[in-house]
């Protein structure tokens, strides 16, 4: 019974937050079960990433749990676009990509760090990623400089935002390639789970089917969860800034988080990075693209323009994770300067 005690807490925990939801309970009861069944359904998602990337390697199990993680924030935004409430999506996008870098990635630097006195990652990766994360940066700076001189119209404003979402995302699809197929020997893992004698609790076939059924679930309570976010935030007066680029980023990465800390906490820090900052990156280079071109279709194009604030966070952030990372190893104090940072990033942003 024990062995499922796990399982029907799970179920139980995510009808009890469709109930609340569906059928009109206060919000701040929709709140609290909505809350405690991400929790629920983030371990689910832990674990099947786990298992998948037991078949599929560090490198690419932490890959697919980033992607479906982001599919469902890419769909929560797309109805935000089409609703044209741009600077929360502009601020969500913020939120998630600092809180990768910077608390998902701290925490399992730190929590693994306190177990393991050092951990290895492939370094290849780590120069590549850091590349990557510049190139984003570059693409967010350009157009808030650009935009400011004179004769800058708004129709040249969304070309420039058109031409840079297309360029980021063929920047993207080429990583991949690269990654994935024609230098894949160069970036595979130094290290499975297979190599610690471990079982994965499913076949391949049923983890991957886990992986895609998590994934639909924390898209649900997600999106409850975000439902409530505007009744509880304003009963206790959060800025819109602050609730977008922080309380809904780290909502809608709840998932993430708990299965980067699990993989590190095991060991696993090649996985952990691959979630934390290849999340942000696919964040960066692919999801916020995506939306530019998505809003087009729906007649009124977003532009890639964000606010200093914003762009002072990204910046700040891929810095300090770019520093962190770039020798291939970690520790648990790295982890704590992560923390520190993204601290200080949420007291600013709660003051503004």
């Amino acid at each position: 019974m024990k062995k499922y005690g796990f399982y029907i807490a799970l179920i139980a925990s995510f009808l009890l937050s469709a109930i609340s939801h569906y059928g009109g309970w206060s919000v701040m009861w929709q709140f609290g079960l909505s809350a405690l069944a991400i929790l629920f359904v983030a371990g689910f998602l832990g674990k099947a990433t786990e298992s998948v990337a037991h078949y599929a390697g560090q490198r690419l199990g932490g890959f697919l749990n980033a992607t479906f993680g982001n599919a469902a924030e890419l769909i929560i935004a797309i109805f935000l676009v089409k609703e044209g409430l741009f600077d929360m999506v502009k601020a969500s996008l913020t939120g998630a990509i600092i809180g990768n870098l910077l608390l998902v990635l701290g925490l399992s630097v730190l929590l693994g760090g306190l177990k393991y006195k050092q951990q290895h990652f492939n370094i290849q990766i780590a120069g590549y990623n850091a590349t990557l994360m510049i190139m984003a940066v570059i693409g967010l700076f350009v157009p808030a400089v650009f935009v400011k001189a004179e004769h800058f119209t708004i129709e040249k404003d969304h070309l420039l935002s058109l031409s840079i979402a297309g360029i980021l995302i063929v920047s993207y699809v080429l990583w991949l390639v690269f990654s994935m197929v024609t230098h894949k020997s160069l970036l595979s893992d130094e290290e499975t789970s297979a190599d610690h004698g471990e079982n994965p609790p499913w076949s391949k076939g049923m983890s991957v089917l886990f992986l895609v059924l998590a994934t639909v679930m924390v898209a649900f309570v997600s999106e409850w969860l975000v439902g409530t976010l505007h009744t509880f935030t304003t009963r206790f007066g959060l800025s819109e800034l602050f609730v977008g680029a922080f309380v809904i980023a780290i909502i809608g990465n709840a998932a993430e988080h708990s299965a980067a800390v699990m993989m590190a906490m095991k060991n696993k820090i090649g996985a952990a990075v691959e979630i934390a900052i290849g999340s942000s990156l696919q964040i960066a280079l692919f999801v916020a693209p995506v939306l530019i071109l998505v809003s087009t279709l729906f007649g009124k194009t977003m532009d890639i323009l964000f606010t200093p604030i914003e762009l002072t966070a990204i910046a700040v952030s891929v810095f300090i994770a770019k520093s962190i990372s770039k020798d291939g190893t970690t520790n648990w104090y790295e982890g704590v300067l992560l923390l520190m940072v993204y601290i200080i990033l949420g007291i600013a942003f709660y003051l503004v």
